[in-house]
This record gives structure tokens, C-alpha cells and sequence, in this order.
């Protein structure tokens, strides 16, 4: 991992500014640091060494210096392209994959250079002669870039919001229309951010900017979705199918092990993470340095007796730790990473769990992509079973529906909507407010472009099997603005490199086309993965239901966090004060405070927000 910035087309002060980038990013890549000088333009890059540690460091260029090349992330097929390169002709120098993109933007246009990489990457060349930027970001969004264009060609980017911020021409401005959409997803989606004018770079994208022109944004990769743009679903049964995907998964997971520094793994007891442990032991036929931390008991959240018994099984040299975080001083270093208020409160165990990490390693395989491919999570098994609600009469649809609304949390949250039908239902499950309060704290009607979006990515997948649909609207919202980012901004806080075997490319493409009897029976779920790694894990890990990865948010509140929040969104001069209805605010924190309600979700995206607002003056 790295952290890559730059500023092109004759901004004043770009040299200066880059130099500041420099420094504001030190954390992603604190081994080295360097820079590609042309007239009118600078690209640079913090380094992390994982791969190459002689000959890697920036910057990196072709044989005439004339295109350079910064990468944040990893490109596990370059063995294959150098190769190939090699054969051509090419003279390189160095041993590392940062090499490979300088000369392959010799003689590919923009998409067919990013579609040769395989891996998870963000990265800028700059050609000289053509005087042209190319930017690129991996197909899943693993790793971030943002961006801000100007007039006549002007263009700042870097690897987290807060460098494109160091530019004096970028103004900070918050975008009005931000929090509306954060009340609903926890996010801002992409491209979107909270500043005004600043944009991050799709997934699956390029960004291409010559001199004096616009930039122009070109995909090159969108998921594989059956029944749609012809793409068929594989004709596998189940036992073939499970074949497929573990052997696909041996791949992946050896292709993260290339590394000339240690390499460990985060492990959670659950199927998933041990799963790639497993998989990790065999393949390296040495004990594989895993990683737990687990909270008190008090609120279940500790996952340690499960992690330890794979731990045990694969002779891990496994390290735990119980964590006491000082949740007020969190909260505070979360919203700095982020740059941005981020309302997932698993980022606390994620940056958590990380500082533990990189203390023994400096890589780290994980199990995330598991349920977004092959379908882990409950909603998907609720969505499903929307379609048949639909077939009911009437008058049952609504007792039904009234039955569950009564039940409260999610499940109460999907089926006030379900009349509506898919996708606003699982938008409804998703969502960090559900929608009367997102009324409430909006002071009535709200700018629902972000809910527009959503339905539009519904939309665009018309033809394909509902679940395939879901999975796609799944890959292309909560993935890449939710899990992916949290992982990246957790992970590099601590300059750790986190590697997700299960986004693999192929993995992904081959999964994606499995039919979704394959993944989802009633509430059966993840079923092919399960079948493919049953044999690796024991009957208690495989049958574990799932638990996400988080905090005693309810109690904190209650307690650890009971008067920081109270002086904070609770303060009559409370910034959120100032951008939502002050009495819903304190009414949620009062219905909270008091016990007729768990509102820990609700209000930890308040607080963040809050942390946010203050920090910018907003």
C-alpha cells in the first residue's frame, strides 16, 4: 500500500502542494517517498515496501523517463505482464509491479491498460510527451482516489480527501446536499463527498485528462451480471460448482501471499477468515501469524474461543488481545482517517484489531468479500422472500407487514416499505436512520438524490435474477463505500496493507455468474462456499451463524460515551444542531438515555458527524 497524489495543468503553487500531500499521507507509505517532475505537472507517492525493497522506490518511469508511474496498492499479475513486457522489447529496471503500468501506458489506450492489471490498486501515470494524466482506480474499489478538476485543465488527486485539500485552489466547502444521503447510508456514495467539487474515482474507471481539455471518465470492468448484456450464468450443480470456487479461492489466496515482508492474517473464528487461514496454512506449510482482539463478554462481542479453536486446528502462532479502547479519543482519530463522517462504527474494532496487526507483520489477508459474493447476509435471504409476500391477497400482504413493523429493528425497517417493493425495501434494512427519523432530523421533505441513485443501480440490472440484481447493488454501493473503505482507512492508519482474497478477480467473476440457487436456499445461506470449504473447518465454525464485526455501541452510550455525547450532540450549540431539527436530535438522545429505545446506531452517525462539522467549522 501507498499513498499516490499529484496536481496537473499549471496550478501555482503544485510543487509546494505536493510536498504537503506528501506529508498529510505519510502514514499510507512511511518507507519512502518521490516524485515525477514535468513542466506543467507532478506526480508522487508516499511508498509502503512490500514488494522490490532494493530497486522500488519512487519514482518509477520507462526506459526514457518520459511517462512516470505512482501505484497504491498491488498488481499480483505482474510477474506475467513484465514477462510480456520483457519479450516486447522493454528495458526495466526495477523488480517491483509499479514498473509494469509506465511501460504498458506506451502502447494501450487508458482502458486496456487498467484492464490488463489484476489487483487491488489506485494509480496515476503521467506521459509527457502526450501530456496526459491518466488515473485508475481497481474494479471493486479497494483502494480509494479522489479527485478536483478546475477550469482549463487544472487538476489535484489524491489518495485521501485531506490531499486534495492541501491544494489552495480546492475550495472546503461543504456540499448541502451530503447530509441527507449520509443519514441514509452512513456515506456519502461515490462519486460523491461531504466537500463541494471534490469527486472520488468510480470503480472499474479511468480518469483521462490532456492538456487544456476536461476529464472524461471511461469504465473499463462492471460486475458480470447473468441474463444482462449477455452474460450467461455457468451451467454448474453443486458439488462441480464447489470445485470451482475452491480451487479459484487456493489461487487467490496464493496470489496474496507474494510478499518480501511478513504476512499474517486477521481471524474471526467465522467461516470466512478461517477459511483463508486455512487455506493460508497449506499453502505456506509454516504457522501463519493470526490475528483476534475481543472486548468483555458482557454484550457478546467476543469472538476469541472460536478464532482460537482454527487457531489451534492449523498450528497458528495465533495472537489475542482483549481491547479497552478510549472510545472518546476514537472517535476523534476515525473521523481524521476518514476525512469525512462515516457512520459504520465496526471501524472501531477494524482500527483495533489493525494497530494489533502491525505490530508483528506488515501484510495481512482478511476475509472480506465473503458475503457480498456469495451471499451472507440475511437481508439477501429477507429480499427474497419479499417476491413471495407479493403473491399474497391484499389484506394479508398488510397484516403481515403490520406483524413484522411491530417487531421493530431491521426486520421491522424492511417490511414498512415492502409494499413498494424491492430495491426500497433493502435500501430499508440498510439504512443507519430509517425513514421517519431521516424526516424528523430533515425538518420534513428531504433532497432524495442519493435514494435516486440507489434505485438507478436497481435499475440498470432489469433481466437478471433478483439475487443477481441484489449482489450487484450490493458490489456497487455498500462494498466500495461502506466495507472497502473502512478496511483501507483502518488498515493504512497503521501503515498495514490489507490483502481480501475472496475480491479476487476471477473469484469475483467466476462467483458472480454461479446460478443463485447455489448461494441462497430459504435461509440457507453462502451455501456453495460452505460446501467447497467444509472440509477445512470444524462443524462449529461451519455452523455458526454469522455476527458482524462490531461494538457495544448501545452501552458505550449509556455509559463509557453517556457524557461525551451529551456535550457534544446533546450541546444546545451542537453543530448538528445547525444542519438538522434540534428537537428530533434530542429527543433520539433522550429515548436513548432513558431506555425506551436503542438508538447506539443512530446516534454513533450523529456523533461522527458531529466530530466532523466541528472539526471544519461547519
Amino acid at each position: 500500500m501507498c499513498g499516490i497524489s499529484g496536481c496537473v495543468g499549471g496550478l501555482e503553487s503544485a510543487s509546494a502542494t505536493v510536498d504537503e500531500q506528501l506529508a498529510l499521507l505519510h502514514h499510507r507509505g512511511p518507507d519512502a517517498r518521490g516524485r515525477f517532475d514535468q513542466p506543467g505537472a507532478v506526480i508522487a507517492q508516499n511508498r509502503l515496501a512490500i514488494i522490490d525493497l532494493v530497486t522500488g522506490d519512487p519514482p518509477v518511469t520507462n526506459e526514457d523517463a518520459t511517462i512516470g508511474a505512482v501505484l497504491n496498492g498491488e498488481i499480483y499479475n505482474f510477474r506475467a505482464l513484465r514477462a510480456d513486457l520483457l519479450r516486447d522489447g522493454h528495458e526495466l529496471r526495477t523488480h517491483g509491479d509499479t514498473e509494469v503500468i509506465a511501460h504498458l501506458a506506451e502502447q494501450l489506450d487508458p482502458p486496456a491498460l487498467a484492464r490488463r492489471l489484476d489487483g487491488m490498486f489506485a494509480f496515476a501515470v503521467y506521459d509527457a510527451p502526450r501530456e496526459r494524466l491518466i488515473l485508475g482506480r481497481d474494479r471493486l474499489g479497494k483502494k480509494p482516489l479522489y479527485y478536483w478538476s478546475g477550469p482549463g485543465g487544472q487538476l489535484v488527486f489524491a489518495s485521501e480527501i485531506k490531499g486534495v485539500l492541501a491544494h489552495p485552489a480546492v475550495p472546503r466547502e461543504l456540499d448541502p446536499r451530503a447530509v441527507p444521503a449520509y443519514l441514509t447510508f452512513g456515506y456519502v456514495p461515490t462519486p460523491h463527498t461531504f466537500f463541494a467539487g471534490v469527486r472520488s474515482l468510480p470503480p472499474g474507471h479511468v480518469l483521462v485528462l490532456e492538456r487544456g481539455g476536461e476529464p472524461r471518465l471511461r469504465e473499463y470492468w462492471s460486475p458480470p451480471l447473468p441474463g444482462h448484456s449477455g452474460v450467461e450464468a455457468l451451467d454448474l450443480r453443486s458439488a462441480a460448482a464447489s470445485d470451482v470456487v475452491r480451487a479459484a479461492l487456493e489461487r487467490a489466496v496464493e496470489r496474496r501471499l507474494i510478499s518480501d515482508v511478513p504476512v499474517g492474517a486477521f481471524l474471526s473464528g467465522g467461516i470466512d477468515s478461517s477459511a483463508i487461514v486455512a487455506l493460508m496454512a497449506r499453502a505456506t506449510g509454516r504457522p501463519v501469524d493470526t490475528f483476534t482482539i475481543g472486548f468483555d463478554d458482557r454484550d457478546g462481542f467476543d469472538e476469541r474461543p472460536f478464532a482460537r479453536r482454527v487457531a489451534e486446528r492449523y498450528g497458528t502462532a495465533h495472537h489475542e488481545e482483549i481491547v479497552h479502547p478510549d472510545a472518546v479519543d476514537l472517535v476523534e482519530k476515525l473521523v481524521s482517517h476518514h476525512d469525512q463522517p462515516f457512520g459504520d462504527s465496526s471501524a472501531v474494532p477494524t482500527y483495533l484489531l489493525c494497530e494489533v496487526t502491525r505490530r508483528e507483520v506488515t501484510v495481512a489477508l482478511s476475509g472480506d468479500g465473503a458475503d457480498e459474493l456469495f451471499a451472507g447476509y440475511e437481508r439477501f435471504a429477507a429480499a427474497l422472500a419479499l417476491r413471495r409476500f407479493g403473491l399474497l391477497p391484499r389484506a394479508a400482504q398488510e397484516t403481515l407487514r403490520r406483524a413484522l413493523i411491530a417487531r421493530g429493528g431491521r426486520v421491522g425497517r424492511f417490511a414498512a416499505p415492502a409494499t413498494r417493493g424491492l430495491p426500497d425495501a433493502y435500501l430499508a434494512w440498510l439504512s443507519f436512520a430509517d425513514e421517519p427519523l431521516r424526516r424528523a432530523l430533515l425538518g420534513g421533505d428531504a433532497d432524495d438524490w442519493a435514494i435516486d441513485d440507489f434505485r438507478g443501480v436497481w435499475n440498470s440490472s432489469a433481466g437478471a435474477q433478483p439475487l443477481d440484481r441484489l449482489l450487484n447493488l450490493n458490489l456497487r454501493t455498500y462494498l466500495v463505500d461502506d466495507l472497502l473503505a473502512k478496511a483501507d482507512r483502518m488498515s493504512m492508519a497503521h501503515g498495514l496493507e490489507l490483502r481480501s482474497p475472496f475480491l479476487d478477480t476471477e473469484l469475483v467473476e467466476l462467483a458472480l455468474r454461479l446460478r443463485p440457487s447455489l448461494k441462497v436456499c430459504g435461509l440457507s445461506l453462502k451455501r456453495v462456499l460452505r460446501d467447497a470449504v467444509a472440509d477445512l473447518l470444524p462443524d462449529e465454525i461451519l455452523q455458526r451463524r454469522k455476527r458482524g464485526f462490531g461494538v457495544p455501541l448501545d452501552r458505550w452510550f449509556r455509559e463509557d460515551l453517556a457524557s461525551y455525547v451529551a456535550s457534544t450532540v446533546g450541546a444546545p450549540d451542537a453543530r448538528v444542531k445547525a444542519h438538522l431539527a434540534p428537537g428530533p436530535v434530542d429527543a433520539l438522545l433522550a429515548r436513548h438515555m432513558d431506555g425506551r429505545g436503542n438508538h447506539g446506531q443512530a446516534l454513533w452517525m450523529l456523533l461522527t458527524l458531529e466530530v466532523f462539522l466541528r472539526g471544519e467549522g461547519w
